[in-house]
């Protein structure tokens, strides 16, 4: 009776939505825009919600009528129905995700933690289904003799899979329990993110003397008083907590308390004891992941998400982690003497702490090879590195990106460009959006407006957007990126033309495994300092001088230097993740900030090296997205530096028969293939850590 009533009153709350907004609502018509890309100017906040609610209608309609059909099950009538149900629903996620994580508002938050529980329901109704579990285990049981392709016997398997990960198995008195569980971590993941960004906003490092502002660049001095300007501070400098604002300063700013201060304030995100702090939250969300592993049969977390990765098991991610630690650990302790030196060197006999490392690190690598990133910015303008990022595709691949005007854009600061294959066929879309903003989350990351699919027969291309939150140009001047922002941009458009390449015919097969999907990623970033590529696209902003060669040896003598800091910060981060979720029961009391401390602790983790990121913002694994899989970036450098020197041991960084085959074999097939079996089709073997550590100058 509980569930027949809100049923009806979903079923009330979308036709009142319709009635209200249907003549207008953009998401009840087909788009008309170039490419169907989201009419984004004509979507309003009011417009998510009756579509929403219509979809979740939709949809229960149609998985309600694969179950009611009297034709004996096929896998056309029950595994491609339910894969191709959910249109409209998943027609206005997908834009509000997006736009929820690039341009986000209090009313948006709201929202979403309103919406959450009804999403977890729907999705435990789909899976929970009795009926529908009994048409799809009967396919499944006799998929042999189905005649189906590899395409479509992935599809049923992981469709099936689908329903024992998500309790279709269970009784019915831990199904009831199942449902609170992922209704309660949904909530939990989503108030975690929410809280991370609005502490992260909140904050600003107001500078009032000119003094104050030794060592900065103009560029960081003149960004920060155009932000002080905006908020109304006519002749003071503001800094944020956003990556491109606290990372620089504290490189080079010379005022050792500023830099404490801004510091502080970075690492104690969501952990200042206000109404956005997450520790009490994260205790919660763990001790509930936890409750739900256990329910589904497993001893931990890790244990349960692992079983869908490449690893496995959480025994193999530990190895490689320990693998790589004490060399990691080894190395950031002679770049911390280094730092020590420096500080001697200056008359001065405090011992560095954690403040200290990037602006102490800057005078060794300067020391050491005669190199001041300051150098490199100015060959770095943004369009430039964007170009040579579309230089390598196009070298490699043979495709080409060309602007596109007068389409609707994400946001105003965004740009959109047409891909094309190279026998000028079109691909998808690609939006670009740079800067960081108010209601924009932190780091960078690449999605999709529209996943690709195929529709009566022919292929349906992707919309897909890199997102950053990159250095703002100072007034006047052009957008001048790091070396670190240039490879982050190489790498998010890795992820794009996994996304552009992508062919598959069914939406349940299309992702990887999460520790495969940072490999077409990564490799992007092994051409970033190439010579080659370099003298395309590194030229000096005002003179369009090509960088030097001089420079470009200083780059690649100094390019392992710092490793150390890198992979161990990384690293800790790794750990950290993982810790969380093997526990095999959670203290009542848990202590999250104790917790760490001693995890990393009792690793031997130097205090001047925090975890790249920490609990109360550790978004990756406590947003939900990498949970107890932190780790996939460096499992997935052991592929993409083996992967790599396929192209270098070949003579040719562009070699396009490799290209052909690492496009055919890692980026077109999704998930029709096991990720290790695409692995070895490309390579031909399984790869190593050899080439890793040699990337990371580590051996």
């Amino acid at each position: 009776m509980k569930k027949i009533m809100m049923a009806v009153a979903l079923v009330i709350l979308a036709s009142a939505c319709d009635e209200k907004t249907s003549d207008n609502n953009p998401f009840f018509t087909e788009y008309t825009t170039p490419f169907g890309v989201p009419p984004f100017q004509e979507i309003k906040l009011e417009h998510y919600e009756p579509a929403f609610l219509k979809g979740l209608e939709e949809q229960a309609t149609e998985i309600q009528a694969i179950c009611n059909n009297p034709d004996e099950a096929t896998f056309e009538n029950t595994v491609v129905a339910m894969d191709q149900s959910g249109k409209l629903l998943r027609k206005a996620r997908i834009v509000f995700s997006g736009l929820n994580s690039a341009n986000s508002n209090d009313e948006m938050d709201q929202l979403s933690r309103k919406m959450s529980p009804l999403f977890s329901k729907h999705s435990d109704d789909i899976r929970l289904n009795p009926q529908l579990f009994s048409r799809v285990k009967t396919l499944y049981d006799k998929k042999e003799s189905l005649d189906l392709n590899k395409e479509q016997k992935k599809l049923l398997e992981e469709t099936y899979k689908g329903f024992i990960r998500g309790g279709a198995n269970l009784p019915q008195d831990k199904q009831t329990i199942l449902r609170d569980l992922n209704s309660e971590i949904s909530l939990l993941q989503i108030t975690f993110s929410q809280n991370m960004r609005r502490d992260a906003d909140a904050y600003k490092l107001v500078i009032e003397k000119k003094e104050d502002l030794g060592g900065l660049t103009e560029t960081q001095i003149a960004t920060a008083a155009q932000a002080a300007q905006a908020a109304g501070l006519e002749g003071k400098w503001i800094f944020t907590l956003a990556n491109p604002s606290t990372l620089p300063f504290l490189q080079n700013a010379e005022n050792r308390a500023l830099r404490e201060k801004l510091f502080t304030a970075y690492i104690n995100r969501g952990n200042n004891n206000n109404q956005n702090d997450n520790k009490e939250l994260v205790s919660k969300l763990i001790a509930k992941r936890l409750e739900k592993a256990q329910l589904m049969g497993y001893e931990n977390y890790a244990s349960f998400i692992l079983e869908e990765r490449m690893s496995k098991t959480p025994e193999a991610v530990y190895e490689l982690l320990n693998e790589l630690w004490t060399p990691s650990l080894k190395k950031a302790k002679e770049e911390l003497a280094d730092i020590q030196a420096e500080i001697r060197k200056e008359g001065k006999n405090f011992t560095a702490e954690a403040w200290d490392w990037r602006y102490y690190f800057e005078k060794a690598r300067k020391a050491k090879f005669n190199l001041d990133e300051n150098e490199i910015r100015p060959y770095l303008k943004l369009d430039n590195v964007r170009d040579g990022a579309f230089y390598v595709a196009n070298k490699l691949y043979g495709i080409t990106f060309s602007p596109i005007a007068n389409i609707p854009l994400p946001h105003p600061d965004a740009e959109a460009f047409e891909c094309r294959d190279k026998n000028g066929a079109h691909l998808g879309v690609l939006y670009m959006d740079y800067f960081p903003r108010q209601g924009k989350r932190s780091g960078a990351w690449c999605g999709t407006y529209r996943a690709q699919t195929y529709k009566d027969g022919k292929r349906v291309a992707p919309i897909v957007t890199i997102v950053c939150n990159f250095s703002q140009p100072a007034p006047g001047l052009p957008a001048l990126l790091s070396a670190d922002e240039a490879n982050t941009l190489f790498h998010e458009f890795g992820h794009a033309l996994h996304n552009l390449f992508k062919d598959v015919h069914y939406y349940g097969i299309s992702g990887v495994a999460r520790d495969f999907v940072e490999l077409p990623s990564q490799i992007m970033e092994h051409w970033v300092l190439e010579p080659e590529v370099l003298k395309n696209y590194a030229k000096h902003y005002e003179t369009g001088e090509i960088i030097p060669a001089d420079l470009i040896k200083k780059l690649d003598k100094s390019g392992k230097y710092g490793q150390g800091f890198a992979t161990t910060e990384y690293l800790a981060a790794s750990y950290l993740d993982m810790d969380y979720h093997v526990l095999k029961e959670i203290p009542a009391n848990l202590d999250v900030m104790v917790f760490e401390n001693r995890v990393l602790g009792e690793r031997g983790l130097i205090k001047q090296i925090p975890s790249r990121y920490r609990t109360t913002y550790f978004n990756h694994t406590m947003g939900g997205g990498y949970t107890a899989g932190y780790y996939s970036y460096i499992w997935a450098e052991v592929l993409d530096c083996d992967a790599y020197q396929a192209f270098v041991g070949s003579g040719d960084i562009f070699n396009q028969e490799i290209a052909r085959k690492f496009r055919d074999y890692i980026l077109t097939p999704g998930g029709i293939e096991d990720a290790m079996d695409m692995y070895i089709n490309f390579r031909g073997s399984k790869p190593g850590t050899g080439a890793l550590l040699d990337n990371r100058g580590l051996r």
